[in-house]
């Protein structure tokens, strides 16, 4: 069989079994089995030790040990502190309310390093809030699906993580590369926001409008007092965060390492200031942190085995050589590949379409002069709008499940905004790669 048609039928039925529902690691795992058994039969020997070898690395630690930084996080009423401490200093601001929703996001991101549950956590809180004091509808829960979208871009990120291990490059460095572009992720949403806010204070928009915001009734204030006191439960754990990027930035510890020390701090830190030490307590916070693990480390072989049988079946090459012939220039191809990704993101979880589709596309990211730290935030944030895209776009469903009122329509009217600021955050790295490549260039070690 032609090469070039091999190489389309694995990946067309890796993508369509995908998108069938079928469990990630069982898609990745059978069809790379029923294709050596079809092509290459001499590689079922060969198969355990693939598995095998492609779990047997030290950087693979930092995956469970990130994830049990984030449980004892997730299990406690971190998220909510979090944002009543953000409105109590944000809530002069104009939009306020929507900006400390916003920056709250982006904390509790980093922590947990889940885009769903940061968009259930905080939006469980903020959307009901938001539309108590007049936010619409759309605003309320598209600004909350986009938010919870920060948790794959700001370090640290378990996505960075399997992005460093699939393509062999630097995970501190990939973590560090997501620092400045997810700042300007944010702060431009924030912009956002806020002159939404002012501008419809001024010329106010007709009832049922997009962003019609109403009369603000409430009044609140808090004292310095109520401010400095609120930062006492939320501190600690930002200061997880500062010590593990200082302690990447200066090389004085590997990802493991840091990951390792954030997760015991992050359960001292639970223990102590929400009293969560009960064993029962303990154990679903165990439980939760293996099972997450557990998951990501199945994908994470399956989808090294898939690397494996394409790259034996000359099917990566194969699909790398046409791309690169493409007479459509260096930057040509890398938009092109942006609405590859952007098309996988649509329908595939972020882990999975990093496992599958990195791996091939770094020896074009190569060939074409880039820096493959560079490339890890631009597929980041490609996959960010995939988690606010139908037809799964996770983040949707999971603020529709919080506002069950309010129509899809509405929900995606919201994030159209916030899409055009991530595809502006894309152009902004592409001409300026210091942006990405500023940071990592400057670590220690």
């Amino acid at each position: 069989m032609n090469e070039l048609v091999l190489a389309f039928l694995l990946f067309g039925s890796a993508f369509a079994l995908l998108i069938s529902g079928i469990p990630i690691w069982a898609g990745l795992a059978g069809i790379s089995i029923v294709f050596v058994f079809i092509f290459s039969p001499q590689l079922i020997e060969t198969v355990p030790f693939v598995l095998h070898g492609s779990m047997d690395s030290f950087a693979l630690l930092a995956i469970p040990l990130f994830i049990l930084l984030s449980a004892p996080i997730a299990e406690s009423d971190a998220s909510k502190d979090l944002y009543e401490t953000l409105h109590k200093w944000l809530y002069r601001i104009p939009g306020g309310l929507g900006i400390a929703n916003m920056v709250g996001c982006g904390i509790f991101a980093a922590l947990c390093g889940s885009s769903p549950a940061t968009a259930a956590a905080i939006g469980g809180i903020g959307i009901p809030e938001m539309r108590k004091r007049g936010y619409s509808a759309a605003l309320s829960t598209g600004l909350i699906a986009h938010a919870g979208t920060f948790g794959i871009l700001i370090p640290p990120s378990v996505t960075m993580i399997l992005y460093g291990v699939a393509t062999e490059t630097s995970i501190g460095k990939c973590f560090i590369a997501g620092v400045i572009p997810g700042i300007l992720e944010v702060l431009l949403s924030c912009i956002w926001v806020g002159g939404v806010f002012f501008y419809r204070k001024i010329v106010p928009a007709k009832p049922g409008a997009m962003y019609y915001i109403k009369d603000l009734t409430l009044t609140e204030t808090f004292s310095w007092k109520d401010r400095v006191t609120s930062l006492v439960k939320v501190l600690p754990f930002v200061l997880i965060i500062v010590g593990i990027m200082g302690a990447l930035y200066g090389g004085w510890a590997t990802p493991s390492e840091a990951g390792g020390l954030g997760a015991v701090l992050s359960l001292i830190f639970v223990m102590s200031i929400y009293k969560i030490y009960r064993p029962r307590q303990l154990w679903k916070i165990f439980i939760k942190a293996l099972n997450e693990s557990s998951m990501i480390l199945m994908i994470m072989a399956s989808a090294l085995l898939f690397a494996y049988v394409s790259s034996d079946l000359y099917a990566t090459q194969t699909l790398g050589e046409m791309i690169l012939k493409l007479p459509l220039g260096k930057w040509g191809i890398i938009v092109l590949i942006n609405i590859l990704l952007l098309i996988l993101g649509c329908f595939i979880p972020p882990a999975a379409v990093i496992l599958m589709v990195a791996p091939l596309l770094l020896p074009i990211i190569k060939g074409l002069g880039f820096d493959p730290i560079w490339f890890a935030v631009i597929m980041t944030v490609n996959l960010e709008i995939g988690l606010v895209t139908p037809p799964v776009g996770l983040n949707l469903y999971i603020v529709k499940n919080i506002a069950p009122d309010v129509p899809m329509s509405h929900v995606l009217l919201g994030v159209i905004p916030f899409v055009i600021i991530e595809f502006l955050v894309i152009i902004c790295v592409c001409i300026w790669p210091e942006l990405a490549l500023w940071l990592p260039n400057k670590m220690i070690g």
